[in-house]
């Protein structure tokens, strides 16, 4: 059962052929198909390691690949195979409005799938290539993981607290912001084809990602010569601006310029802290910062997060709970737009493309597929076709 978008999606008429795996390559193909696109995402026999990565697992397969592969199609094609890597290429050359792909590098060169190959076939081709550390360089041909980019990047270097270990961010946003930055490429190399009938080629890669990630961080060290470091809920250049222990919990406190200073001193009844020449302003805090979160951090310990909350609300301060999940899934701002989904199929819900389309958000079409679902189809069809 799929399910029905009241408007036209913008990619209905599109046909992708993913050779992805893990979660940069599927996160950009669900976002296109999301979007409207016919996904066809093309699985070794053993299928898409993700599938693996539980528990929990959820209808047959992990939670996280039930996340990432949504409203696909599942095909299944030992590409070692001379008849499965012929009727890959007929269904590119047949069908495909767009190939993705996130091999390991010069693996789609050594099985003639690479960009050139294809579109020498087919001009009116887009082809993203989703690599590791980019298609230049020294380290062009290595692999490469969310973790490993996260280090390599500096991300680490100014995630966690003060003197502590290095930290990996927790969401995997080197994997996902390249599939986002896949998508938007496809996307508009498609717009241009509209324009030209011409395909092209994108190139996207989880250490440009990361490094992209940086850009404030990098503008800052370029800046001053000065490396930045951990600042644990904080930000490098604002104070305050971070997280605090409550009676009943932690509170992100962002008093971001002078007067949401002022407003927070007097909510914490301690008006003449903005008239303090160490405070007085946000290069004087920065300077200062150890001094004055040391004056803020007993202040918050004496009421709840939902009393400081209602403070901080009334004086325009913006604030906001450190939530779990749990927390977020279930808060009223979640429910009211919309952005939990059912999903045809699947035992649960899934967070939807944060995104709305003429005040719609896009609906899911279907769960993710079963491994190789279309080779099922397919060979149904043929016995039911056969005299």
């Amino acid at each position: 059962m799929n399910v029905t978008q009241k408007s036209p999606l913008p990619l209905a008429n599109c046909v992708v052929v993913e050779l992805g795996h893990s979660v940069a390559a599927p996160f950009a193909g669900q976002i296109l198909a999301d979007l409207g696109a016919e996904v066809i995402k093309v699985e070794k026999p053993a299928g898409d390691d993700a599938r693996h990565w539980g528990p929990p697992f959820v209808d047959g397969a992990s939670a996280t690949f039930q996340s990432l592969n949504r409203s696909k199609r599942s095909l299944v094609l030992d590409l070692r195979d001379p008849r499965c890597f012929a009727q890959l290429n007929a269904l590119i050359d047949e069908r495909a409005d767009v190939v993705l792909q996130n091999m390991r590098p010069g693996q789609v060169e050594q099985l003639a799938l690479d960009a050139a190959t294809l579109r020498s076939r087919k001009p009116s081709l887009v082809y993203c290539n989703l690599g590791a550390f980019g298609g230049a360089g020294p380290l062009a041909d290595r692999p490469g993981y969310d973790p490993l980019m996260q280090a390599f990047s500096g991300i680490m270097s100014v995630v966690g607290e003060p003197g502590g270990n290095p930290v990996r961010v927790g969401p995997s946003i080197v994997d996902m912001g390249s599939g986002m930055w896949a998508a938007l490429g496809i996307v508009s190399l498609l717009m241009r084809r509209q324009a030209t009938g011409e395909g092209g080629l994108v190139d996207v890669s989880l250490f440009e990602t990361a490094a992209a990630w940086m850009t404030m961080y990098a503008a800052q060290y370029l800046a001053s010569g000065k490396l930045p470091g951990k600042n644990g809920s904080g930000q490098t250049g604002i104070v305050p601006y971070r997280a605090y222990r409550t009676a009943d919990g932690d509170l992100v406190v962002a008093a971001g310029n002078n007067d949401l200073f002022r407003r927070l001193a007097a909510v914490l009844r301690h008006p003449e802290w903005a008239q303090d020449p160490r405070f007085a302003d946000n290069p004087s805090r920065v300077e200062n910062a150890a001094a004055l979160y040391a004056l803020l951090e007993p202040c918050f310990l004496e009421q709840t997060n939902a009393q400081w909350t209602e403070l901080l609300d009334a004086a325009g301060v913006p604030c906001a709970p450190v939530q779990d999940v749990a927390g977020m899934l279930a808060h009223p701002q979640t429910q009211a737009l919309g952005l939990v989904q059912p999903v045809a199929g699947s035992s649960i819900p899934m967070i939807g493309l944060p995104m709305r389309l003429d005040g719609e958000r896009p609906v899911p079409r279907s769960c993710s597929p079963r491994l190789g679902e279309m080779n099922a189809a397919a060979a149904v069809n043929e016995r039911t076709t056969t005299p």
